[in-house]
């Protein structure tokens, strides 16, 4: 019912994350209402990419509540929804400029990256490094006021448009340096990188697959000239 294999089952039983309700004489595992439910938090968390140990640890809680747990996804589901249902209209409303059909102003190509993604794309960059970066980073966007998070996000999509305007001057542009500059500047709204981490975030906008994909729907040639362009900016830096 679930599409789990009995392998993956009997890996859950391994790990001490889900045991059948009882096993028959016959070696065949039996799986009661309260072991469903478990197996459904295990596949909820899944959905959310959490590793199975840390869901390990979660649901080993005695304080771990399932109806509280089920109220959490839900609201984890429904921001996903809101996020996907903008993004499917930003590239509706690409396909039709594409076409001629709808003209699209420049701005529009970033809406739906919402807030909770550029926040996870500043704190995954710093995951490569240490955890308590990623905390204090966290806390300082949280701090932040609602109309602080929106100027923050609004400067964030101008820079990536400037940055696409001077894409034809070449990574070596004095024009795109400053606007690669002026990024590693607002990047301090959530955390400050030394020259490694920069370059390390700007790979990461390639070499990771949700990164690339999110940079190709702007503009396919993006991810790739701000690599190039923070490769030089940082080689600079450093002589």
């Amino acid at each position: 019912m679930a599409g789990v294999t009995p392998r993956t089952l009997h890996h859950y039983d391994d790990i001490g994350l889900l045991k059948p309700s009882r096993v028959g004489d016959n070696g065949y595992r039996y799986y009661g209402e309260e072991a469903l439910l478990r197996l459904q938090q295990i596949l909820f968390y899944r959905e959310l990419d959490m590793p199975l140990e840390d869901i390990r640890k979660i649901m080993g809680r005695r304080d771990f509540d399932v109806e509280k747990a089920l109220e959490s996804h839900k609201e984890s589901l429904s921001k996903q929804i809101e996020r996907m249902n903008r993004l499917l209209t930003t590239v509706d409303n690409t396909i039709n400029h594409l076409k001629g059909k709808k003209a699209m102003s420049e701005n529009k190509f970033f809406e739906g990256f919402s807030e909770e993604e550029q926040e996870k794309y500043a704190l995954e960059a710093e995951q490569m490094y240490d955890a308590e970066s990623v905390r204090e980073s966290n806390r300082k966007w949280k701090s932040y006021s609602s109309a602080k998070k929106e100027s923050i996000l609004a400067e964030g999509r101008a820079i990536y448009k400037e940055i696409i305007t001077v894409m034809p001057k070449g990574a070596n542009s004095p024009e795109a340096q400053a606007r690669v500059e002026r990024w590693r500047k607002h990047l301090e709204y959530f955390w400050t990188p030394n020259l490694d981490q920069l370059l390390g975030l700007a790979n990461g906008y390639n070499d990771d697959p949700r990164f690339k994909a999110n940079f190709d729907k702007i503009n396919p040639k993006l991810a790739e000239f701000i690599r190039e362009a923070v490769k030089i900016y940082v080689a600079n830096k450093k002589k």
